[in-house]
């Protein structure tokens, strides 16, 4: 392995889902409850509009005629089809969503700069096509727009009934589905259902607490739900309930045991949301 290929694959690791797990848990805990709930419900349309898109067009890759084009280790970050790039695609959602959320010019530069980085190490690792890469960038930008400026209801029927019907969309996926529907209804109906009512921590101490001990919570849970057995963790209700628990978890279940550090606040969600957007 070349050390540009070692450099691509580091960098191409970024748009992990371990990744924007931590991101995404960061960011609602230490700058933007409401924000975060509503960047998540996002992130969940824009991963189930990939994963529609590419099952739906299943469009090879670069390597699918020439198996050599790339490497083994390559490969291996490779899965599905390739319309559109979900690494491009869910890099631009996130990082371009808490940029349109914060309205920080510092930070619109860190996040293009990371995205385009995520963008280029797909086609440095010969795994999509340009094509491929631009629809992905595309979708990702229009969803982060999304983020930027749409609300949703926090309180009320909505709050339950549309996570319920998104897990029985799921019970019902046919057998074979690709597993990424289940991970995105799940993640839908989790981030959907989920109050952050808690203020972030207004000193580094508190921050640095936070960070380590609620990813170490959110980890042990993510861990855990993913040593089930492959025949039952795959279901796409198990899935997506499995997904819509780490949600809860992160969101609701980490502020609750960090108390202490993530003061409860009386005011709606989505009111904090839209005056830390303003």
């Amino acid at each position: 392995m070349s050390g540009m290929e070692s450099f691509w694959l580091a960098v191409t690791a970024l748009g992990r889902d371990e990744v924007f797990i931590v991101v995404l848990a960061l960011y609602t805990w230490l700058w933007n409850p409401g924000g975060g709930r509503r960047l998540g419900v996002v992130f969940a349309l824009s991963y189930l509009v990939n994963s529609a898109l590419k099952y739906g067009l299943n469009l090879g890759r670069p390597f699918t005629a020439d198996p050599g084009l790339a490497s083994e280790a390559a490969r291996a970050t490779a899965g599905g089809p390739g319309l559109p790039s979900g690494h491009a695609q869910m890099a631009a959602t996130l990082w371009g969503g808490i940029a349109a959320q914060l309205r920080r010019p510092a930070l619109w530069l860190v996040a293009g700069v990371i995205v385009a980085l995520i963008a280029a190490s797909r086609l440095a690792l010969h795994v999509h096509y340009p094509s491929d890469v631009m629809v992905g960038l595309l979708l990702g930008v229009a969803f982060a727009v999304l983020a930027g400026r749409v609300a949703f209801a926090g309180t009320g029927t909505l709050r339950w009934a549309v996570p319920l019907g998104a897990l029985v969309v799921a019970a019902f996926l046919p057998a074979g589905t690709p597993r990424e529907y289940g991970a995105g209804l799940g993640l839908f109906a989790g981030f959907l259902f989920v109050r952050p009512d808690f203020l972030p921590p207004r000193d580094v101490a508190g921050r640095v607490i936070v960070g380590v001990l609620g990813l170490a919570v959110v980890f042990a849970v993510f861990f855990a739900l993913g040593a089930l057995p492959s025949a039952v963790k795959d279901l796409g209700l198990v899935r997506a309930l499995r997904y819509a628990v780490l949600v809860l978890v992160a969101v609701e279940g980490v502020p609750l045991l960090l108390r202490r550090w993530l003061p409860r606040h009386a005011a709606a969600p989505e009111r904090r949301a839209a005056e830390a957007v303003s």
